[in-house]
């Protein structure tokens, strides 16, 4: 027994960077999205979380084996490899779509506070802006990377709810492995938003700077050179791949019950927190009060997904601006060493904090938002793929031909797929 309790901590330390992607990944943008498509198209869009699990995780993989063999984060290596004109375009997109964001969760949590919680919608994000940056700015990086790791269990609300909902299962698995595509806007506008909410731009920075922060911790970095092992890079890619994983159980769990739940009792638009709430309505619905407790899950896992996702977003603007300024950055850093890093984490969260009092619904700024990410990540995954492949930058690690060939598909996908949607949103 001991020795299954020592071979389950040691798989337990192998959670790192990977695993709390993986959970950020699936933020209040991510649920509110998946929900959408669930709502208005049914199991139509399922086929995309099987097709985008290797893709995604082939992305993550380089941008962590990036920060594990530069020792940098991927900012930085943009600007000793391509100079200051793509690192600036490379500032301004994630500034953009991180604030963005930022803005869109925080409102998120917000409204879905209010569901439980009789305050004002401004005193709720208020509240949460002002605790994640307590957090973020004032506690430790080990102590915060635990906090991150157990919030990471908000994901399996909506995969406990598929217990209790009557499934057509044949249905489902056949969507979820034949593909269904139309080529008209409405359709087109949500697929750009679910691939730009589970390949977003903030992962692949926040990942990358994760691992560098993590060899720093584990003292592996001499002279700013670091020396992982073949070993270290095997730990680096289990990790990835179970937060990979789990974000897109969690991600198929949530488009399959609003299918279900919402699509199938005709609700086909999600436009507020309480229309979202209603999907996980099944997971209670033996005990009284079902509405309300539904509520309640679903707050909850809004809240505690978005305590999780913005300070990733926050905080991955910030590497990328410390970075390009030659600034001292990391979360292992106190505040009086680290002004500016933390500054820009502190002035990204308070812009995010001022986009919802501008009269923009957070529910469809959060669809919006992952809409952006789609298009803004292509040409970073790009820049991404060439720097993985450079045996410059990356020596005896640099890209198989495995990882290449499903970074290159990413690419032309997501390319792809913002171009068909440019095509039909062109007046006729």
């Amino acid at each position: 027994m001991e020795r299954v309790f020592s071979n389950i901590r040691k798989f337990i330390k192998l959670f790192g960077p990977g695993l709390i992607t993986g959970a950020a990944d699936d933020d209040p943008s991510g649920i509110a999205t998946y929900t959408q498509t669930g709502a208005q198209f049914g199991y139509g869009q399922l086929w995309t979380v099987i097709f985008i699990l290797p893709l995604m995780t082939a992305v993550q993989e380089a941008c962590a084996r990036i920060g594990v063999v530069s020792g940098k984060g991927i900012a930085a290596v943009i600007k000793e490899r391509y100079g200051k004109n793509i690192l600036y375009l490379t500032l301004l997109l994630v500034l953009l779509a991180n604030t963005i964001n930022i803005g869109a969760d925080l409102g998120a949590m917000g409204a879905a506070a209010q569901l439980i919680v009789p305050l004002p919608f401004a005193a709720l994000t208020l509240f949460f802006t002002a605790l994640i940056l307590v957090l973020e700015i004032f506690m430790s990086y080990r102590a915060y990377a635990r906090v991150l790791k157990w919030l990471a269990l908000a994901l399996f609300s909506y995969v406990l709810t598929l217990l209790f909902i009557a499934e057509p299962w044949r249905s489902i698995l056949l969507a979820t492995f034949v593909p269904h595509i139309e080529f008209n806007t409405a359709f087109l506008f949500i697929l750009t938003g679910v691939i730009g909410t589970t390949i977003s731009p903030y992962m692949f920075f926040w990942e990358a700077s994760q691992e560098v922060e993590e060899e720093r911790e584990r003292r592996m970095i001499h002279g700013g050179v670091p020396a992982p092992s073949p070993r270290y890079l095997r730990r680096m890619r289990i990790d990835n791949f179970i937060g990979m994983l789990s974000s897109q159980i969690a991600t198929w769990s949530i488009i399959v019950v609003a299918a279900t739940v919402l699509n199938g009792n005709g609700i086909t638009n999600v436009a507020t927190s309480a229309d979202a709430a209603r999907a996980l309505e099944p997971l209670v619905h033996t005990f009284p009060y079902a509405g309300t407790i539904a509520k309640f899950f679903f707050a909850i896992g809004i809240i505690g997904l978005g305590l999780l996702a913005v300070p990733v977003l926050s905080a991955s603007a910030s590497y990328v601006v410390a970075e390009t300024l030659n600034w001292r950055e990391g979360l292992n850093l106190k505040l009086r060493r680290a002004h500016g890093f933390y500054g820009i984490i502190t002035v990204a969260t308070l812009l995010g904090l001022l986009i919802n009092f501008i009269g923009i619904d957070p529910i469809r700024a959060l669809v919006i938002t992952a809409v952006i990410n789609g298009i803004i990540a292509v040409p970073l995954i790009y820049i991404i793929g060439r720097l993985a492949q450079n045996s410059e930058v990356m020596g005896e690690f640099k890209s198989g031909l495995l990882s290449k060939t499903l970074v290159w598909i990413t690419f032309a996908f997501m390319g792809l797929s913002a171009l068909a949607l440019l095509i039909t949103s062109l007046p006729s």
